[in-house]
């Protein structure tokens, strides 16, 4: 069910909003609203795209929205539970101007699940506004840790097959050769446009693109991590948790603890 079908989020004259609802679909063409927006998955995950990335937002994890971002979802898991909360902030807040996507503490958690009490209410209510205007104020506090891991959406039209492959085929040993091939274009000229539009180079692309990918997975907590390992396209558990750990600065079995 899409929110904006029903209730032009904008023009409501209450500085918050709250919207839970189980299997919940956000936009998925790119819009954006004048106040903030903190997603929370509490299980499965979700795609968004903002700013011209992606990003990935795993079970038990959040994502600031800053005013005025243009954004939209991509892929989710089959079964997925969100809460949408929209607020007016302050933007002379360094948190609130930024895009943030963090683990979210128990306390905080907790804080969310209460709110749903105010699902859909489009009157006002005092306690409402108390409550929530506690918890935007103090929600920077709450954010330990960023997740850092998006991929770059690249402007060039050139390089939309060769990322398209990448995105199909990141398990697989992919050489600049191969992206040359698909895009028509000399290998010297897909380097180049390559590291201008995604700020990296093909190698530290597929990597980032791999890890995200296992996120996915240990968020579904269907397979162990070794059969991720394998699926996402390392050839070894080592290989994978070194992998992992120089991306997030943390291993597999510390973000497994801060989805459950």
């Amino acid at each position: 069910m899409n929110p904006h079908d029903t209730i032009a989020i904008d023009e409501l004259e209450k500085p918050y909003f709250v919207w839970f609802e189980e299997n919940w679909r956000h936009d998925d063409i790119l819009h954006s609203h004048q106040k903030g927006q903190l997603v929370y998955v509490e299980s499965g995950f979700q795609y968004i795209t903002m700013d011209g990335k992606i990003y990935l937002l795993p079970q038990n994890h959040a994502a600031w929205i800053p005013p005025g971002v243009i954004h939209k979802t991509n892929s989710h898991s089959e079964k997925i539970k969100l809460m949408i909360m929209f607020a007016n902030v302050e933007q002379d807040s360094a948190f609130h101007r930024e895009i943030s996507v963090f683990s979210v503490p128990p306390v905080l958690k907790e804080m969310i699940r209460y709110a749903e009490k105010w699902s859909k209410l489009t009157s006002t209510d005092p306690d409402e506004i108390l409550f929530l205007k506690a918890l935007f104020n103090e929600l920077p506090q709450f954010v330990e840790h960023s997740l850092k891991l998006h991929i770059g959406l690249p402007e060039d039209k050139r390089l939309s097959d060769a990322v398209g492959y990448i995105h199909n085929h990141y398990q697989e040993d992919i050489r600049m050769e191969d992206l040359s091939d698909i895009s028509l274009l000399s290998l010297r000229t897909i380097e180049r446009i390559f590291k201008k539009e995604t700020g990296t180079t093909l190698s530290k692309y597929q990597q980032v693109l791999r890890i995200i990918k296992s996120l996915e997975l240990l968020s579904s907590g269907d397979l162990t991590i070794s059969e991720i390992a394998y699926a996402v396209g390392y050839k070894s558990v080592q290989a994978f948790t070194r992998s992992f750990q120089s991306v997030m600065k943390f291993r597999p079995t510390d973000f497994i603890k801060t989805i459950k």
